[in-house]
């Protein structure tokens, strides 16, 4: 059997987080059950501008702390928006049979939307921190694939200062693209609803939020009782309490966490093997 090679790509900028680790036991799962002949390469993009070549065949982007704005010019940012340029011209001509699949998330969620400039990425009035529903949307009376196994609305794990909002819809199916999602109905706050996730195109898709979140291991994170104390602080004990009990619900994040970057890998993996079933 061929060799996948993936890259993972940290935007994390040498700040502790809990996604990488995430990332990296979803692809041991499926290394070990489900596809052996995997190997992946991890790359520090922000202070060491490490940026992965076209030789990999799959990309996962991670979230990451600070302002989606500010990186504005950086080295890093126009090393990564290099990048996404490269992937996209290659992926654009059509003697490249096989095509590179893209993954981003978060902090690389909304970089792309910067870069395509198919939405607003802003500042938020306060920070999106907990355990929300996410509703899906129907294009021709299905939803992506990447959503198979869930329902409607499904939980995801949300930490963000920044949303996505006012997507040029119009832009986006021009890509090839299709929003997928968008976050929970607040009635009594009369914004906007903030895009949580994004198919730019039929080889890249990005969430707004953590699909590679685990419960377990978030739970042991928040049980902390430095960072127990943390959320408290900012966010209240009602808010901690919410996120545990959500955390421990079999049909919440574990279920989330089981389907979505799963969904993606293992449906991109089948495409870079049979080629010709995607055109």
């Amino acid at each position: 059997m061929s060799t996948l090679k993936i890259a993972v790509l940290d935007l994390n900028e040498g700040v502790k987080n809990e996604g990488m680790r995430c990332i990296r036991e979803i692809l041991q799962r499926i290394k070990t059950n489900q596809y052996t002949h995997l190997e992946w390469t991890e790359f520090e993009v922000r202070k060491s501008i490490q940026i992965p070549s076209l030789d990999f065949d799959i990309y996962i982007s991670s979230g990451g702390p600070g302002s989606p704005l500010e990186s504005k010019e950086t080295s890093w940012e126009k090393a990564y928006f290099n990048w996404i340029g490269s992937v996209m011209d290659w992926n654009s001509n059509p003697n490249n049979i096989k095509k590179k699949y893209v993954f981003l998330i978060c902090h690389s969620f909304q970089l792309a939307c910067r870069y395509f400039e198919i939405a607003e990425v802003i500042k938020r009035k306060s920070t999106s921190f907990g355990v929300f529903p996410i509703h899906m949307l129907k294009h021709d009376d299905t939803v992506d694939p990447i959503f198979d196994g869930l329902q409607d609305p499904f939980y995801g794990v949300d930490s963000r200062d920044y949303q996505v909002v006012q997507p040029n819809k119009l832009r986006v199916h021009q890509m090839g693209g299709e929003i997928l999602c968008i976050e929970k109905e607040r009635p009594h706050v009369p914004l906007e609803r903030a895009v949580m996730a994004i198919r730019f195109n039929p080889y890249m898709v990005g969430t707004q939020f953590h699909p590679e979140a685990d419960a377990e291991g978030m739970s042991m994170y928040l049980l902390k009782e430095e960072k127990k104390q943390h959320v408290i602080e900012h966010h209240g004990l009602e808010k901690w309490e919410s996120m545990i009990a959500h955390l421990n619900d079999p049909d919440k994040i574990s279920l989330t966490n089981s389907q979505i970057l799963p969904n993606f890998i293992l449906q991109s993996i089948s495409s870079i093997l049979n080629p010709y079933s995607l055109s």
